[in-house]
């Protein structure tokens, strides 16, 4: 289970500044990693069909999941056949293996597991992305087009389209990991073919990155979910006037309780950290007290929900041009295959 990120990764302070030698040779490591597969010096597996990576340069939680949800509808509605693989980060398969829809989420992981009902489309897990992949085709050989999530450091799987999704508090330091969260620094933004922005990017990092390639990204969402068998759907206003727990274990757990809050809810903020997994007791409110989680944790607390449980599903919203991007981005490797 993740750990909260560290303070300090959010300023340039002395505890980063410490760890800057380390960050240096980690810095040094991915540019050489990279270079190596760029160059052919480490081999690629490139699948028979396109890929389309959608990740981001920095640990923590940037809104991948409903990016991949997203593009999948856009993929569907321009006759693609779309597959997903993915890590299965938090589940115990180290794969390759498919997702059934009816499986559990400590077993494949809660993001794989959520996409895998939100999509209909095939999931396969899997510690190598190519052998997932693979193993996807094999077993649904109509697919046409493979979204691999969080896969942009995973250079071994040869990619079509790469799309970074960006949250700007994410980067904090913007220092390369352990004296930062960044994975790969700010230059690599410059290289994929689009920037999907949760939130307001500063004029500065904007600079940076170049601002031709960045659409604008917010999760909305109006209704809430039961978790019990009924699965009844209500408004916020069916909750006004009752004590509610907000329960998040993302990277953002603060974007989810600032939601509520904007729907004019009172709720009790409960932060635990990314792909946390949630037992019982985690539930464990006063009787008649409401419960409202995210999307990504009401796959692990489904199994053991108790009254009033509540699930708060959102969709991406993603500016304009974006799709047509991605679309072109993909024609032209038909053509050229």
């Amino acid at each position: 289970m993740p750990a909260a990120s560290p303070a300090f990764w959010q300023e340039r302070g002395v505890a980063g500044a410490c760890l800057l030698p380390l960050a240096t040779l980690f810095s040094g490591l991915s540019a050489l990693r990279r270079f190596a597969f760029s160059r052919g010096l480490t081999a690629e597996v490139r699948l028979p069909v396109p890929v389309v990576v959608v990740g981001n340069i920095a640990v923590g939680g940037s809104g991948k999941t409903p990016v991949v949800e997203w593009l999948v509808g856009v993929l569907r509605r321009h006759g693609y056949r779309p597959g997903i693989v993915s890590r299965g980060y938090g589940g115990t398969e180290e794969g390759p293996c498919l997702v059934p829809t009816d499986g559990a989420a400590q077993r494949y992981g809660d993001e794989p597991l959520l996409l895998s009902r939100l999509t209909g489309c095939p999931v396969a897990i899997g510690r190598d992305r190519p052998a997932a992949g693979a193993l996807l085709l094999q077993a649904h050989p109509g697919c046409d087009v493979i979204v691999s999530d969080d896969g942009m450091q995973h250079y071994r799987l040869a990619r079509d389209v790469e799309i970074a999704v960006v949250d700007e508090v994410v980067l904090g330091n913007c220092w390369p990991l352990p004296a930062g969260p960044l994975r790969e620094g700010l230059s690599r933004l410059r290289e994929v073919d689009l920037v999907i922005a949760h939130g307001v990017l500063s004029d500065g990092l904007r600079a940076r990155i170049g601002i031709g390639n960045v659409f604008p990204m917010e999760l909305s969402g109006e209704r809430f979910r039961a978790l019990d068998d009924t699965g009844y759907w209500v408004s916020a206003a069916h909750f006004q006037g009752r004590v509610i727990h907000a329960l998040a274990g993302i990277g953002r757990p603060e974007r989810f309780f600032s939601q509520l809050e904007s729907m004019g809810l009172d709720v009790v903020r409960h932060p635990f950290p990314d792909h946390h997994a949630f037992v019982p007791a985690d539930l464990a409110f006063a009787p008649g007290d409401v419960k409202i989680m995210t999307s990504k944790d009401a796959v692990k607390c489904a199994p053991f929900a108790i009254a009033d449980c509540w699930e708060f599903p959102v969709q991406a919203r993603i500016g304009s041009g974006a799709a047509d991007r991605i679309l072109e981005k993909l024609s032209n490797g038909r053509q050229t295959a």
